[in-house]
């Protein structure tokens, strides 16, 4: 008997199975912060090598123009993606993670219509169910695309973070929806590209005014959601391209960012339905203007007063928000809170979960200030502390503490659970401003006769409350 060939094809579909193996388990790697580096580095591994075995492709391999072509769109993603990863801030770490989803969904479209273009230009007629796959790829790609845009320009806050609403938008979307739907069967009768590139159109359009209404703190549950939208539009182009490393990295997206977006929502005490739609029909304003309600007393304290109660506490509670996050003040907390264990006063961070916009976001950014894991706790481990803690520190937090989330139906972020900072005996917040948080609504906190505003820079207030405690 002649011994079986071991071919390059056999090669590169055993490189391909490892390559779905290293991301199964980077999964597991990042669903553990212990874990989460080796995770990292094992899914960049395993994609490295599925990139390496795919220029094995004979399309690549005996193609001198596709071969220099991939090579220069490989230089220029990396000469673009490796500055900005290295040197966007931490703040700026949702917006990032919206736009290269965002390309992600539309490289996937784009990959769907080249496909169905190289089998027209060869004079075939595609079967039904392969234009239905590059249909799926464009239509979901494309939503991915532009409203993972549109999430980028509201976090980057170049318009209003508020839900933007408009005359008629029900009947607007709902037609948009139709045309789609008129345009996919029409697509899948005839076979005519003509219907696919309305699709496209419509299909950015449908991203867009998707995005528009949802704004404050459903923006990380969207962009999750929108992640996982892209992941299914990977997976119907590895289809289009018979690739089963596309079709399961893809499916591994779309389902992780599924269960993602609804232990979100369960987070937020919300349906995913009320997170994506509640704004539809109606008009959401602020209530407290850009400055807070000015009819209304709050109480300004100094850094000296404060040090001296956070000195003489038994239990303080750091409650990090996103302001936290923009004044780079995680080493400082860190040393604040150092100080205070030092004088036996037990002390530990209350992390809510979408505190600095995104799921583990502010637990990253603590970490990089060597705070350890074991003084982080969750929001539902944390609130039962609440009602005995002498002082809740609130840095630059506002919505993720705000009571209208409890007291308030109607508000826009009301059944949203939040740490309970109102039950400390005292509340300490740390704002630049009165300024209303990114849900644009006003907070009663504020005005609570128990809490007291530090007014200034986050991190150099933390500072002067270090040296006070030191000095106390």
């Amino acid at each position: 008997m002649l011994a079986a060939q071991f071919t390059l094809s056999d090669a590169r579909d055993l490189a391909y199975l490892v390559a779905i193996i290293g991301f199964i388990l980077a999964l597991k790697g990042l669903s553990s912060p212990r874990y989460a580096r080796q995770g990292n580095w094992l899914g960049a591994a395993a994609a490295t090598l599925a990139i390496g075995m795919t220029f094995t492709l004979p399309s690549l391999r005996d193609s001198g123009k596709n071969l220099i072509l991939a090579i220069v769109a490989m230089v220029i993603g990396a000469a673009v993606a490796v500055p900005v990863a290295r040197f966007v801030k931490m703040t700026a770490m949702p917006q990032l993670v919206a736009i290269f989803n965002g390309v992600g969904g539309g490289a996937a479209a784009l990959i769907s219509i080249v496909e169905l273009l190289h089998l027209h230009s060869l004079g075939l007629s595609p079967a039904v169910y392969v234009t239905a796959e590059v249909l799926a790829g464009v239509l979901i790609g494309s939503v991915s695309f532009s409203g993972s845009a549109v999430a980028f320009i509201k976090l980057q806050e170049l318009i209003t973070g508020r839900p933007i609403v408009y005359p008629a938008q029900q009947i607007i979307n709902a037609g948009v929806a139709v045309a789609i739907g008129v345009f996919i069967i029409l697509a899948l009768v005839t076979g005519s590209i003509v219907y696919v590139w309305l699709i496209l159109i419509l299909a950015l359009v449908l991203g867009v005014i998707f995005v528009l209404p949802i704004g404050g703190a459903d923006v990380p549950v969207l962009i999750s959601l929108l992640n996982s939208f892209t992941g299914l539009a990977v997976a119907a182009s590895g289809f289009v391209l018979d690739n089963a490393l596309l079709i399961v990295a893809g499916t591994l997206v779309g389902a992780s960012g599924m269960l993602l977006t609804r232990l979100m929502s369960a987070a937020m005490g919300r349906s995913l339905p009320n997170i994506l739609f509640s704004a539809f029909g109606s008009v959401i304003t602020a209530t407290g203007g850009e400055e807070g309600d000015a009819s209304r007393p709050v109480r300004a304290g100094t850094t000296d007063d404060v040090g001296v109660l956070l000195a003489y506490a038994r239990k303080v509670v750091i409650i990090p928000g996103y302001g936290l996050a923009v004044a780079q003040a995680q080493h400082t907390a860190r040393e604040l809170a150092d100080a205070l264990k030092a004088r036996g006063v037990d002390t530990f961070f209350a992390i809510h979960p979408v505190a600095g916009r995104m799921p583990g976001h502010m637990n990253v950014l603590l970490a990089e200030a060597n705070v350890p894991y074991d003084e982080l706790k969750e929001m539902d481990e944390a609130n039962p502390e609440m009602p005995t803690a002498d002082v809740a520190l609130v840095v630059g937090a506002n919505d993720t503490v705000n009571p209208a989330a409890k007291s308030t139906p109607g508000s826009p972020i009301y059944g949203m659970p939040i740490i309970n900072a109102d039950e400390a005996e005292h509340i300490i917040f740390l704002k630049r401003s009165m300024r209303p948080g990114f849900a644009g609504i006003d907070n009663d906190l504020l005005y609570d006769p128990k809490t007291t505003m530090l007014f200034g820079d986050a991190k150099d207030t933390l500072q002067k409350l270090v040296t006070t405690v030191n000095e106390a």
